[in-house]
């Protein structure tokens, strides 16, 4: 069921996003090379405790057959596309991180995430996340009252045919609020005017993840969290979590 958000409620999602952006900044600043991921995953936690904040993904268990997730962070390098685990990998020079990070804060949550480049990253991985974070700019632009879920997941689309990336397969955004995941599911392409209507007080998480490779496969690695680009090639991945008012979109977990 889908649930609309008061201007009170979007307040407190609001503060909690805060939360969410300091801590990605604080982490995009401490990824150098040489920096395990366990050690910017104890940063983000830190960060988090500091606020009066509580992590949403440590723990995360959304079904029985899953383990319980082991970190405040999703950590993904290079062919990680998401829900990568934050364990003793030593990042590298031109290694391309990234970073998905919750927090609740009086019961409302916050996530997004970032895609940044360690030490210095050749040609190719810029442009890949810098389309990623284009097509998070179109997907925001569309979250205004009476557009539809499928233009959201249109614009994405858009954006990666124009580079030639492709989007991950059966993963996207989400409702958001007093749950990380609520109702409905966000996807990452659509047809334009078709879907869910938006209105005032929906509150979305929006994540398009583009593949550099050009194609949508992936695998599950043997530790049932983390996927990988099924051809090897490297992933990108942003997110804010973004609600639809009458003045236009507004991203809950903008810096």
């Amino acid at each position: 069921m889908v649930t609309l958000k008061s201007p009170a409620e979007i307040a407190l999602m609001r503060d909690a996003g805060r939360v969410v952006a300091d801590t990605l900044a604080a982490v995009a600043a401490a990824a150098r090379p040489g920096v395990t991921l366990a050690e910017l995953d104890a940063l983000a936690a830190e960060r988090i405790r500091a606020a009066g904040a509580t992590s949403n993904f440590l723990g995360y268990r959304p079904h029985r057959s899953l383990p319980p997730f082991p970190g405040v962070l999703c950590l993904s390098v290079n062919d990680v596309v998401v829900h990568g685990v934050p364990d003793g990998r030593v990042l590298r020079d031109g290694d391309l991180l990234s970073v998905d990070c919750g927090a609740v804060l009086r019961g409302y949550h916050g996530d997004a995430a970032i895609t940044v480049p360690v030490g210095r990253v050749d040609a190719a991985a810029e442009r890949l996340s810098d389309a990623t974070r284009e097509a998070l700019e179109a997907a925001v632009a569309a979250m205004v009252p009476g557009s539809r879920l499928g233009d959201i997941g249109h614009a994405v689309h858009r954006v990666a045919r124009k580079h030639g990336y492709g989007v991950l397969a059966d993963h996207g955004g989400h409702g958001i609020g007093t749950a990380m995941h609520e109702d409905p599911h966000v996807p990452n392409d659509g047809v334009p005017g078709r879907g869910y209507r938006l209105r005032e007080g929906l509150v979305l998480a929006l994540e398009p993840m583009f593949l550099e490779g050009g194609g949508d496969a992936y695998r599950l690695l043997p530790d049932r969290w983390t996927i990988v680009t099924a051809d090897g090639s490297r992933a990108a991945h942003f997110e804010h979590t973004v609600a639809v008012t009458a003045d236009g979109p507004l991203v809950l977990t903008a810096a």
